[in-house]
Parts: structure tokens; C-alpha cells; sequence
């Protein structure tokens, strides 16, 4: 297996097999995404060079939640570190749809916008999935609208735009084990249209055999047993414990779980993933950790998407993350 700079080896565990002394490779997320958003910036610095083009990201953002305020921020920070024209869209809570939709449809005739993004939850009075839908599949850094998950589910990797979550879970999977996934076996746990589904569609279209186990699976544990790629999200913590993981697996963790944590004191929480990392660790070849693993790729990817998205519109040949 390859372990490339960007996954760091960690003595967390050392299991014997045999005579053997083996390690548990746990990646670090955030070094990974760093090596993403040096590849973006290397790309928009070139495109601009090239073509004059200018990577434009407009992200809209309706009413005053804060967390979703925190994210819109991070996203706007991160937009101008990579070099490219960052817009934000602050409208009020009391938006009606007609306004939030004529707002897109402004951002999709105006050229210098590559990529959109209207971050969710939206108010409860605003119909979201008609303002995703609305977004020019082309824009869709989200990776939402259903033609890019028709083109994903098609093998279209050419032309569509890819959920950013699942694309960054991938690259984990590309950096451990290459690009052709022949004969390995791929678990993932969940169904979801925004994470389940498009991680199968990836791991499929890189050749893996795909078994997609959600609640009503039948002996989940055996099922998963069986993967020498193993993803979980569910959203039930520690749920996925090691006599659940294969022997030498690669285990993605994709949950995001909130716990109480009396130990730091009263009403204190702490964040754990789907997986009982510890355990699981103990088996596990590969495993991310919860927090530090998938979470920090998904903005670095939506930054993958938007100048990949610049680059086509450009007719220039877009990065490979």
C-alpha cells in the first residue's frame, strides 16, 4: 500500500501479525487539505497567468444562523487565500423566494462567477431544493444539482461537479491505494443523496466492487467485515466498532457526532466520529480521525471544484486532485 507524504504514519497502534510489527496509519485531514489548496492556488495563479481568467466563487447566505455564519466565513477566508474573487451575499432572514431566485440567476449570467454556492439550511419559509436546482449545473461547486449526480452516476467524471464531502473522502481512498480500486471490496454505510450514494458512484467508478449497507441491512457487521474499504456515515456514534473492520482495512469516517463529555466538566461535549476510533484502530491498516480527518477536506474541495469549474470555462484543462 502506498502511503504517500500526505497520509502520516502514526505509532497509535502497533499490532503484531505473525512475527511482523504492523502500524496503524492514521490520516491527517488537514494535511491533506493543505496539499489540496497548494494544487488550487498553483492552478488559479496559472489560469490567470495563461488566460486572464480570474476565479470567481460568490457564496449566499439568507437570514443570521450562526454557525451557518461561521461556515459562509471560513469559506470567504479560505476563497481569498487561494487567489480568487470572493462575493458574499448577506440577505435578511425575511428574503421571499423570488428575491433569493433572482439573485442566482443574476450570479449564473455574470461570467466572472465560476462558482455558487447558497448555503443551507435556508430559512423555513424558502423552498432550498428550487434555489439548488436553479444554480447552472456548471456553478454547482456544491456538486447538488441532479445533473451532476446523473453525470456522476453515469461515470461522467469529465464534465460534472462532484459533492464535496464525498470527493474529499476520495481522495483519502485515491492516496492510499491508487487510482484503479480493481478488486478490492467497498462498504459504505448510508444512503444519502448528499453522501452515501455519490461515495458508492466514486468508489464504483474506480473499479471497486460497491456494496451500499444502510439500517435496514441485514447482519451489518458481517457486511462489513467484508470491505477492504470501509465508510461509514450513518450518523450514529462509535457505532462501528473492530470486530466490525476487516483486518488491514481502510476505514473513512465520515460521522460527526456531538457526545456528552462530563470528564471536561459539567455540560461539556466532545466530537466523535460513526467509528469507536480506538478500537476500530487496533484492527484498521488505515483510519481518520474524528475531528481532523474528512472534515477539513470538504471546504478544500468546494476551493477544488470552483477552480475546476474556472478552468472549463476557460476551455483550459482543469487540476487533478
Amino acid at each position: 500500500m502506498d502511503r504517500q507524504i500526505a497520509l502520516s504514519a502514526i505509532r497509535y497502534n502497533e499490532r503484531k501479525q505473525g512475527q511482523e510489527t504492523v502500524l496503524t496509519t492514521v490520516i491527517d485531514g488537514k494535511q491533506v487539505a493543505a496539499s489540496v489548496i497548494e494544487t488550487v492556488k498553483a492552478a488559479t495563479s496559472a489560469l490567470d497567468k495563461q488566460s486572464g481568467v480570474k476565479t470567481g466563487l460568490a457564496v449566499v447566505i439568507v437570514g443570521d444562523d450562526p454557525a451557518s455564519h461561521a461556515y459562509v466565513n471560513s469559506k470567504g477566508k479560505m476563497a481569498k487565500e487561494c487567489g480568487f474573487k470572493s462575493v458574499q451575499h448577506t440577505l435578511p432572514a425575511e428574503t421571499t423566494q423570488e428575491e433569493l431566485a433572482a439573485l442566482v440567476a443574476t450570479l449564473n449570467s455574470d461570467p466572472s462567477i465560476h462558482g455558487i454556492l447558497v448555503q443551507l439550511p435556508l430559512p423555513k419559509h424558502l423552498k432550498s431544493e428550487l434555489i439548488i436546482q436553479s444554480i447552472l449545473p456548471e456553478k454547482d461547486v456544491d456538486g447538488l444539482h441532479v445533473v451532476n449526480a446523473g453525470k456522476l452516476a453515469t461515470g461522467d467524471l469529465e464534465t460534472g461537479l462532484v459533492s464535496c464531502t464525498p470527493a474529499g473522502a476520495m481522495v483519502f481512498v485515491r492516496r492510499t491505494h491508487g487510482e484503479d480500486l480493481s478488486g478490492l471490496n467497498a462498504v459504505v454505510i448510508g444512503r444519502s443523496n448528499l453522501f452515501g450514494k455519490p461515495m458508492a458512484q466514486l468508489l464504483l467508478n474506480a473499479n471497486a466492487t460497491v456494496t451500499i449497507a444502510h439500517s435496514r441491512t441485514k447482519d451489518l457487521p458481517a457486511v462489513c467485515r467484508n470491505a477492504d474499504i470501509l465508510v461509514a456515515a450513518v450518523g450514529r456514534p462509535e457505532m462501528v466498532r473492530s470486530d466490525w473492520v476487516k483486518p488491514g482495512a481502510t476505514v473513512i469516517d465520515v460521522g460527526i457526532n456531538r457526545i456528552p463529555a462530563p470528564e471536561k466538566g459539567e455540560g461539556k461535549t466532545r466530537l466523535v466520529g460513526d467509528v469507536a476510533f480506538e478500537d476500530a484502530a487496533k484492527v484498521a491498516a488505515v483510519i481518520t480521525p474524528v475531528p481532523g480527518g474528512v472534515g477539513p477536506m470538504t471546504i478544500a474541495m468546494l476551493m477544488a471544484n470552483t477552480v475546476i469549474a474556472a478552468h472549463r470555462a476557460a476551455g483550459q484543462t482543469p487540476p487533478t486532485f
